[in-house]
């Protein structure tokens, strides 16, 4: 499956556009990471716990947008982007969405 973030792939030609699809993943904080964090925070540097959080967010959200495309018979998406929100304190939503297509052979 290509994903691109540009509206066409160059060297490729969309035959059929199919549509929307997306993917999304809802996370809520750890109260151990966030105790890990709160320390970091006070004394600076990355929040290594936070980073891993929406890291395996982003993947999980990609890989259910993916597997949107491939049910509809897509073989790519194009304009893909990445999307979050607060759902309440402490969750967060981070959707992965852009447009199924499928490309000439």
């Amino acid at each position: 499956m290509i994903v691109v973030t540009s509206d066409t792939i160059p060297g490729r030609t969309i035959e059929a556009t199919i549509g929307l699809v997306k993917g999304n993943s809802v996370r809520a904080r750890h109260l151990g990471r966030d105790i890990t964090a709160a320390f970091k925070n006070v004394l600076g540097g990355e929040l290594d716990e936070y980073t891993k959080l929406l890291a395996e967010s982003r993947e999980q959200a990609l890989d259910r947008m993916i597997a949107e495309a491939e049910a509809l018979g897509a073989n790519a998406i194009c304009g893909m982007r990445f999307s979050s929100s607060e759902i309440v304190q402490g969750a967060a939503e981070l959707l992965a969405y852009g447009t199924a297509v499928r490309l000439a052979d």
